[in-house]
């Protein structure tokens, strides 16, 4: 849940750092990329997500930075807890508890070089603190408001892009397509949701509803209960993804390569941006679940350093994937679902048929795995946005009204649309930009406030942003609120 301090959990290298966070990061955003990309152009989508994980990573350093000093808040709030307890001792004991909790206090304030200083750090990440933790330590009443409005709003979006994505990877991959593949695209038949798929009595959005409506049957009971993400499926979910991410650009590469790449994008396209924006940012979402992810690292002596080289990889890895889709096949030809463009029964990419139903497949594997464990995490966010101190919920609202109120809503966004595009556009542009820019850098310049207030303006957290300097906190600011303003004054001036 966003608001508990949790268990660490056991502890992992750096390199496994690194790889729990790359896993985090690469998952349904990067299954919608190329086709943004072709759609906002090659240059302009080179240049965007580029600036966009550039921003990424500075507010990842942003909450890192926050994150120790919430470990030190709380390292100091129980230093005064313990010494408000030794008052009640004799004056004598007192005196020398006092005594060695000042000394103790020029130890863990004292420079870097101090042998003192290298038996505790003040600053040392230790303890996980959550997001919404962090919120309620440095944020008023407001900010706390706003900030669990912000992330149960992405976390409904999130929802309802997996509810949509399963369902339609399902129908399109059984549902026959009756084309001729020898005439002339122009002569072909588009097909729409009112196409048919099972005979002539259920065409393909009601195909769509129906696996929809078993995915919810299926999965949407998990939220009445408590389950974990086990290690082994944790595992088995990321062999999946990496193997089939490989597949398709080792596929797309060497149709490339051989000469037969149909696609010619566009330089620029300013009219896609607003929807690339959204796609990109909810690509690069990893600052809500930072805490569970650095904290049990072992040595966070270079985190910065290794959190860099991530983002270079996972930069690297998303321009292979788009560019090597917009390169391979036509722009108007790519899917919202990536994987579905290697199921083309006209021209296929491979003769392995196995490999193609593995990856259209792919999404309803991964996605229904991670299904409930958001589901259940957005029900524990609710409970606390609506919590009272000294208020216990009754067993029927808790129970029964909160899964369903976490159930329900992005259910019938994805029995209204199955439009993944527009889906991650939307949650990336709002709540998903409010989570990765404007977030990190309110929780970031309030800590450093707070940190100049306890613990002096000589204090040294070694975890500090490279990104130090103010200038860079109010132009996040700045960069986070533009953008939004931009994204939604372009979906009303392309609408009307």
């Amino acid at each position: 849940m966003a608001g508990d301090i949790t268990e660490t959990g056991s502890l992992y290298s750096p390199f496994m750092g690194l790889i729990y966070i790359f896993n985090l990061i690469v998952g349904t955003g990067a299954l919608t990329m190329p086709r943004a990309f072709g759609a906002a152009g090659w240059l302009v989508s080179l240049v965007l997500i580029i600036l966009l994980g550039f921003f990424s990573f500075m507010t990842t350093t942003f909450v890192v930075e926050t994150m120790s000093v919430a470990n030190a808040r709380l390292r100091w709030k129980t230093r005064e807890k313990q010494n408000e307890d030794d008052a009640h001792t004799e004056d004598v004991i007192e005196e020398e508890e006092e005594n060695q909790s000042e000394e103790e206090r020029r130890a863990l304030l004292a420079p870097v070089n101090d042998p003192k200083r290298r038996r505790v750090d003040l600053y040392d990440i230790t303890e996980r603190v959550e997001m919404g933790q962090m919120a309620s330590m440095f944020f008023n009443k407001v900010g706390w408001y706003l900030f669990y409005l912000c992330i149960v709003i992405y976390l409904y979006g999130d929802l309802a892009i997996y509810a949509a994505a399963v369902p339609k990877s399902l129908r399109d991959i059984t549902c026959p397509v009756n084309i001729t593949c020898n005439i002339k695209p122009s002569k072909q038949i588009n097909l729409t949701n009112s196409s048919p798929c099972w005979g002539t009595t259920v065409n393909r959005q009601n195909a769509y509803r129906v696996y929809l409506a078993a995915f919810s049957l299926l999965l949407g009971p998990f939220v009445f209960f408590n389950v974990q993400k086990t290690k082994y499926l944790q595992l088995l979910t990321s062999l999946m993804r990496w193997v089939a991410f490989t597949i398709m650009i080792i596929l797309a590469m060497t149709r490339i390569t051989h000469g037969k790449g149909e696609g010619h994008p566009v330089m620029a396209s300013v009219t896609s941006v607003p929807n690339l924006f959204g796609v990109c940012v909810y690509s690069f979402m990893c600052q809500h679940s930072l805490p569970s992810l650095v904290t049990p690292i072992k040595n966070k002596r270079h985190l910065s350093l290794l959190v860099f080289f991530d983002f270079l990889v996972i930069l690297v890895f998303y321009l292979v994937l788009s560019f090597t889709g917009i390169f391979c096949f036509k722009n108007m030809d790519i899917k919202d679902i990536y994987t579905l463009n290697f199921m083309d029964k006209c021209d296929p990419i491979t003769s392995a048929q196995e490999i193609s139903y593995f990856l259209g497949l792919f999404p309803v594997f991964t996605l229904s795995t991670n299904f409930p464990i958001i589901a259940i995490t957005l029900r524990n966010n609710l409970k606390t946005l609506f919590h009272r101190d000294g208020y216990t919920y009754p067993w029927i609202i808790d129970r029964i009204f909160f899964p369903l109120l976490t159930i329900v809503p992005p259910i019938a966004v994805a029995f209204g649309t199955d439009d993944l595009e527009f889906l991650v556009g939307v949650t990336g542009s709002y709540a998903g930009a409010g989570i990765q820019y404007l977030v990190p850098a309110f929780l970031v310049y309030s800590a450093r406030k707070e940190q100049r207030i306890l613990f002096g303006p000589g204090s040294i957290n070694k975890h500090t942003s490279p990104f130090r300097h103010s200038f860079w906190v109010y132009f996040v600011w700045v960069w986070g609120t533009l953008s939004i303003i931009f994204v939604t004054v372009n979906h009303i001036l392309t609408k009307s």
